[in-house]
């Protein structure tokens, strides 16, 4: 059975602790000091905040499989899909040993996909994923629509 992964970047893990912690009535399955998960059932998720050096926000998804033939298909679909692949193989990421591949989908956001296979004590270098993980800028965007200014308060 698959499960959905998104990933966000904070800049105080603390309090998104705290926050995400209420929000889904449950306290983090993995807390370490620059990263914490939850592994939800309903919804479904693998929900993971982080304060490794990116801007706050989105991060990236994924599809995390729970086996070795899950793993298969969904690489199969990233073949269908197009676009480069970054086929990363073994490697220790987020506290944990798994076998992954990325994939930028048409809007730029990077797609991980899974199967983990255990833990590791360190969080990883990220080697091997860097040209895959987007939620950033891209360079050489003349047109990128600007953020709207916020209401002072809250409308409804």
């Amino acid at each position: 059975m698959k499960r959905l992964h998104v990933h966000v970047s904070v800049d105080d893990l603390s309090r998104s602790i705290g926050f995400y912690s209420a929000l889904f009535a449950s306290k983090p399955f993995v807390v370490k000091p620059d990263y914490a998960k939850w592994m939800l059932e309903d919804p479904r998720v693998n929900f993971a905040i982080s304060t490794r050096g990116r801007t706050p926000g989105l991060d990236h998804l994924g599809i995390q499989v729970e086996t070795h033939d899950e793993l298969q298909e969904v690489y199969a679909r990233l073949h269908q899909a197009g676009g480069d692949i970054i086929e990363q193989g073994q490697t220790a990421c987020c506290y944990a040993k798994s076998e992954k591949s990325w994939i930028d989908d048409p809007a730029g956001i990077a797609w991980e996909t899974f199967h983990t296979t255990g833990e590791s004590i360190d969080y990883g270098d990220g080697s091997g994923e860097n040209r895959a993980r987007v939620a950033h800028e891209k360079t050489g965007a003349c047109c990128a629509p600007q953020a709207a200014p916020k209401p002072s308060q809250a409308c409804c």
